[in-house]
This record gives structure tokens, sequence and C-alpha cells, in this order.
């Protein structure tokens, strides 16, 4: 009776705070296939494939959520880890094209396009990430499609045209999953052929020369045979211009394609293999100089000389760049992946996940964002992995147990070249600069890892894991510079050498976390989890000096989280709440040492072990149904991260030309407060069509865009307003969308870059202004 009254109290209680809770959970389940006892579910309810069109209806309850963060099938009420799902439908809801669209949906979660590359992501969760974009540092914030890995961040900014759902799981991630991950891990999973019959064609248009066409096909070709193919053509103009010449920047030309096969002779197995391709062939990324680009001169005492002023004002998005109208950014993603799922006996599964991918870039990024040559680079990669993860799953009443093994190997070779012929004087007399980088990363990974979950009594679970992880690297780097009249045509070749060195970092990380059932509807859990990221290789060291000490060390963070997972008993309102406190350690930082005194640049980025970090966190998401047709759903977080400890001699040394000792007072994008409330409302018509119109605001605090703090690299606090409409045929065949995002057209920052040491670069770039569409969709 007790724990009945205690569990009426706590619903009460916590219902209530919906105001301000989160996004829409309401997903349509996602099917049990390769999880121990599904045979036994099949069975007893017969599972149909999901027909594309089905008559539209307003919703009396919340649908259950089924997501697979913990590798099975479980309700996400159920599941004592901090997970944010979203289905094909609470997406489109949320006008987002793209994966960076979740942005605002999920409780201290940063995705933004990143670092001036169209084909490149930027995030973090609960303040964990890659503060740099270059491929020798591993990503903190894992990102998998059907379960496999993307090693890189280049590739990774997902259009989504055959998407069924996006898991985001919050937290250090490694005893259930394939690859170590410090922050968290965002999960893709598309359409299986065999659960979603018929298909659709959409067709959308937009301000900014917007036009996209994406299309799905997919069902059964035999009872044991299913097959899909899906595409998409994402075209705009992008909403940077060139006020001189008219020349478009900040856009987007995407063509992808998926094909999947899925055969399943029988209950005990079956078999999907797809294959991707994606071509990007994008326009330059520009941003906005935030501070004076200066030119330095080699000889002391001259220079140093402005170039361009810091400009003034709100950003018009107009921008100039050195890079001719021949120069973009160019991209060619695709891979194959075979997964495979024996049901042993009702008890035991076995699972190969077996992938290989190949991604080739050619981009060139003017990051001074400006007419002058000073920091304009090509970065050329010429990507290949291929990863092989078996898992042997248990499944009984009281038990649910995964053994695993894991194994990645790629090969990272990639050429680069920085211009800048700007930047350097000699007396006063201007001189050409070329850098040429040819560089080789090859890692390879090996992992095995156990987690079990035992249900003590009805209310009581335990749930406990290890991982052990080695990742073996080696890197080769050349670089060398060419100088050009009035100092006489030389090179410096080569100028710093990294000749072949191999380097190996291994890890245990355990987790574990106690669940209760205070009832059907409300469960509480307690969780500690241990993340690590792999040391690396400094590849941006330009001397011999630094090339001799490459080597930077792994990082380490200790996450402890409290939850609540709270539902009403008419399965109407729901509401999650998450407390978390993470000690991370060996923060890996790359720096930009500014200038020796006389002026002349160094050229310098160290890549330090700089930061001990304390990370202090709470979060809430829910929705709820108002009346018959309306729904109201949110999220609200809360963030403290602070640095304990930064080794950095600009900090500490006031006799240094560059000492600033508040430049780490604040950790890089981890806002201290975002949230989000969104509204829908469904109208039934006469003649049984459905129009529902939406809208939502986002909110997210001040936010710091790069390691080195840089007050002109500081976005402070915004909102964004979005408003759509949608109108369903009578039996679903039809769908017309419309909508708006940024509303109220806010300016606002993104992200950065900082290279302060190269022409005091700090580069801003800047999300989408006001920008309207309008989308017809058919199902069949």
């Amino acid at each position: 009776m007790k724990r009945k009254q205690l569990s009426m109290a706590i619903q009460g209680a916590l219902v209530a705070s919906l105001l301000v809770g989160a996004p829409a959970l309401a997903v349509e389940p996602v099917a049990a296939q390769g999880q121990p006892g599904a045979q036994e579910q099949t069975q007893a309810q017969p599972q149909t494939a999901k027909p594309s069109a089905t008559a539209p209806s307003t919703p009396t309850q919340l649908e259950t959520v089924t997501v697979t963060a913990r590798r099975v099938a479980e309700p996400i009420q159920e599941v004592p880890v901090a997970v944010s799902a979203f289905g094909e439908t609470q997406l489109r809801d949320m006008q987002a094209a793209g994966v960076d669209g979740i942005q605002g949906s999920v409780p201290n979660l940063n995705i933004v396009q990143g670092r001036g590359s169209a084909n490149s992501i930027n995030v973090f969760i609960r303040g964990i990430g890659q503060p740099d974009a270059l491929q020798t540092f591993d990503p903190g914030v894992g990102m998998y499609v059907d379960d496999v890995y993307y090693s890189r961040i280049n590739g990774a900014m997902f259009s989504l045209f055959d998407i069924d759902q996006i898991e985001v799981l919050r937290g250090p991630q490694g005893t259930l999953y394939g690859k170590n991950s410090t922050g968290g891990a965002i999960k893709l999973s598309t359409k299986s052929p065999f659960d979603y019959e018929g298909g659709s064609v959409e067709a959308t248009f937009g301000n900014y020369g917007r036009a996209e066409g994406r299309f799905y096909v997919g069902g059964r070709l035999s009872d044991t045979v299913a097959g899909s193919i899906a595409g998409a053509w994402i075209s705009n103009n992008g909403f940077v211009r060139d006020a001189i010449t008219g020349r478009h920047f900040n856009g987007d030309d995407t063509r992808a394609l998926r094909a999947k096969f899925a055969f399943r002779p029988s209950d005990a197995f079956d078999a999907t293999i797809s294959f991707d391709y994606t071509h990007q062939d994008a326009a330059l990324t520009l941003g906005r100089p935030t501070a004076p680009l200066v030119a330095v001169d080699m000889w002391p005492g001259y220079g140093p000389y402005v170039l361009l002023l810091t400009p003034t004002g709100r950003f018009n998005f107009r921008a100039r760049t050195s890079f001719g109208p021949d120069k973009g950014q160019d991209m060619t993603h695709k891979g194959v992946s075979l997964v495979m799922n024996w049901n042993i006996n009702d008890a035991w599964l076995l699972k190969s996940i077996t992938a290989w991918r190949k991604l080739d870039t050619a981009s060139y990024i003017d990051i001074d964002a400006s007419q002058y040559e000073l920091g304009d680079v090509f970065v050329g990669l010429h990507q290949r992995q291929w990863s092989q993860e078996l898992q042997l799953q248990y499944h009984s009443d009281s038990i649910k147990a995964i053994l695993g093994a894991y194994y990645l190997n790629e090969r990272l070779p990639s050429h680069q070249e920085a211009y800048a012929d700007d930047l350097l004087r000699y007396k006063g007399v201007p001189f050409t600069f070329l850098r040429t980088i040819d560089d080789d990363l090859r890692t390879t990974s090996t992992a095995l890892f156990a987690n079990i979950d035992w249900d003590i009594t009805e209310a009581w679970s335990l749930a406990a894991g290890v991982r052990w992880s080695r990742d073996r690297k080696s890197y080769f780097r050349t670089t060398s510079a060419f100088f050009g009249p009035p100092l006489g045509a030389f090179s410096a070749d080569p100028q710093a050498v990294i000749p072949g060195i191999r380097h190996s970092w291994s890890a245990v990380t355990p987790s574990v976390s106690l669940k209760y059932r205070f009832s059907d509807n409300v469960m509480g859990y307690v969780s500690a989890n241990r993340g690590f990221k792999s040391g690396g290789f400094n590849g941006r060291a330009n001397s011999q000096a630094e090339s001799n000490n490459p080597i930077f060390d792994p990082e380490f963070v200790w996450t402890y989280e409290v939850g609540l997972k709270v539902q009403s008993a008419d399965h109407r309102s729901m509401v999650n709440l998450t407390a978390f406190h993470s000690n991370y350690r060996d923060f890996q930082a790359r720096v930009s040492e500014v200038v020796q005194s006389g002026g002349v640049p160094t050229f310098a980025f160290p890549v330090l072990n700089a930061a001990r970090m304390t990370i202090d966190g709470f979060e809430i998401e829910g929705s709820t149904l108002l009346g018959k047709s309306t729904m109201l759903s949110g999220q609200l977080s809360w963030m403290n991260a602070r640095y304990r400890q930064f080794v950095d001699l600009r900090v500490t040394d006031p006799t240094r030309p560059d000492y600033n000792p508040h430049i780490h007072d604040h950790v890089p994008f981890s806002p201290e407060f975002t949230g989000k409330i969104a509204l829908q409302h469904g109208f039934e018509m006469g003649n049984g069509s459905i129009l529902s119109i939406g809208g939502d605001v986002s909110y997210r605090s001040e936010t710091w865009l790069s390691v080195d703090n840089r007050p002109n690299l500081r976005q402070s606090a915004y909102a964004l307003v979005g408003l759509f409409g949608v109108w369903d045929s009578p039996q679903g065949a039809w769908q017309v969308r419309a909508g708006v995002r940024n509303l109220t057209n806010k300016t606002y920052m993104t992200e950065g870059q900082e290279f302060s040491s190269v022409g005091n670069i700090q580069t801003a770039y800047f999300g989408w202004p006001r920008n309207w569409y309008l989308s017809v969709r058919y199902n069949f």
C-alpha cells in the first residue's frame, strides 16, 4: 500500500511539471527482430508491416516508444538510460531535414554543421565532444547508422530521407556498443523493408532556392525476401551571398541513395544487406570575421598591418572570399553493411554486424572568411574503414545478457594545402606563401564487452557491464613551406616530419545501474559509467620541435546519474527527469599560441591534455495530450560545466606576450540552459481529412564557440520560433505540409574557427535566417 501511495504521489507531482517538459516521444514501436524471445512474441501476436498510406486519426494515448539503447528492444520508460527518441513523424514536425535538425529538442545537446565544411558535424553532449575538426582527433560522441559506427565527423551531416527512428543517448557508452564514446551516442535506424510496405514520393520547395525530392519504395518480394530503395536530392542556394559578384555560399547539392535487401527464411534467422551512396557538391561555407585581420612582417620593427577592421553591426549575410568560383566542397561517401541474427533457441541469439565504408572529400575552406588569403586551406581526405561486431545475447525471465567483440580497421591519408599570400611581409613587401601537408593515420580498434541485467525481484533490477578497449595507431606526416619573392623563390622541404610513429592505448571501462519500479508507471534508477577516448597525434605540428613530441594522451570521464521516468495511468502524459555529475580529465585541447615577441607568427597549435572538468546537470523532458487532439511537449536542461584545472602557460605566465588569465574561463559548446516547448493541435475535417497546426520555441543561453575564449566568439542567449501546418487526406495518401523556421529572423552564431596565431583569425558561422518551405507527399 505504501508503495502504491508513493507512486501516486510521484505521478501527481511530476506530471504537473510537463509545462516545461520535453520533445514528443510518441513514435510507432520498432519491431523487435533480433531480440531473444522475439520468436515467442511473434507467434503470440503476428506482426504486420506498416503501410505507407493509412487513414489519419487523432491520438487518444501516447504511443509506446520502443528503443534499442541497450541493444535489445525495450519500452523507453523501462530503460535506465537518459535517452531521447524521435520517429519519422516527430522529425517532420520538428522540421528536421538533416540530423542537425534535432538541435534544441534533446537536453544538453549541441549539434550543428561544423567548422566551415558542408559535410562535417559538430556535436557535443553534456559538454563533451570533439573541439578540433582535424581527423587526428576522435569524436567524443558516437554516430551510428543501423548499428554501424561512423568514425569521422566528416560525412556525418546526415540527410533524413528514410529514417525510422533517431535515438540520442546521453552519457558515456561502451559496454553495449562497438566503439567507446565519452559524451554519448546518436543512433539512426533506417526503415526495414519487412516492416514498411509500399512507399512515398515527396517534393519540397522553399526560399533560398530550396528544391528537394525524396522517395521510398519497399515491401515483401516473397514470404522470405523483402527489399527497399530510398533516395533524396537536396539542393539550395545558401543564405550567404557576395554583394559584389552575386555568388552564393553556404548552400547544398546532395544526392543520396540507399538500397536494402532482407532475407528471413525462418523465425530462427534473418539477414539484411544495405548499400548506401551519397555525393555532395556544395559551394563554400563562409562565416564572418569577428576580429581585425592582420598581416605580419618577418623583419623586426615592421608591422603588423591591419587588412580588415572588425565588422560592426548585425551580420547581413554578405561575405567575400579569395577563392574562385571553381573552388567548392565535394564529398563522396558510400558503404555496405550486413547484419545477421541467429536465434539459437528461445534464450540465445547471435548477432553479426559487418560493414565497409569509404569517404573521399575535396574541400576548400576559407577560414578567415574574407577576400584576403590568410587562412585559406584545401583538405582532401581518403578514408577507408571496415568493422566487425559480434554479439551473443541471452534472454530469460529474469536475466538479459550480452557478450560482445568489436574490431575496426581504418586508414585515413590526407593531402592539405594552406594559402597565405596576404599574411606575410618582408620590410613591408608582401610575398607568397604555400604550405603543403601529407599525412597518413592508421587505426586498429579492438574491444571486448559484456553486460548483464538481472531482475532481482519484480521491483528491483541490477545491471553491470565492463569493456576492455585497445586502440593502436600509426601516423606519418610531412609538411613543407614554399616562399616566393621578394625573399627569392625557395622551399623548406620538408619543414617538419613525423616519421611513422606508432602508439597504443588501452582502458577498462565499467558501468553499473540499479533500477527500481515504484509501479507499472513509475521507474527510478541510479547509474555510474566510465568513458574513454584514446590518445592521438598532433596533426597541426608545423615545426620539427612540435613534431618531435606529437603524442597526446587519452581522456576519461566518470558520469554518475540518477533518473526518474513517469507516465500517467491513462498513458496520456509522461515525464522523465535526470540529474548527473561528471568528472572529466585529460581533456584534449588544441590551443592557438598567438605571437612571439617581435610580432612574428609562431604558427603553433599545440595539443594539450590540458584540463580537468566537472560537469553537473539536470534534465526534464516529457509530453502530454491535452483534450482530444492537442499535444504539448518540451524539454528543459541545466548544465554547469567548469574547469577545475587548465594547464596552459598563457594563463599562468604573465611574462608571455599572449598572457590571458581569462582565456579558459568557459567550457565551449556548453550553455547553462537549453529548452524547448512545442504545441500541436489536430482538426478533424468533415470529409475525414485532418488539418494539424503546430509551433515551437527553443531557447539556448550564452554559448562560447572555441576552446580559447575569444569575446567575439561568444553567442549571447537567444530563442528561435518555428511554425508548421499539415493537411492529411482522408485515406492518408496525400499530405501537404508548409512551415517556417526562425520566424523572428534571429541572427545567431552556431560555430567558430579560432586561429589567432594566423592573422588573428576568429571567424563565426551563423544559423539560417527566416526560411519557409512547402512540400507535397504521396503515400502508396
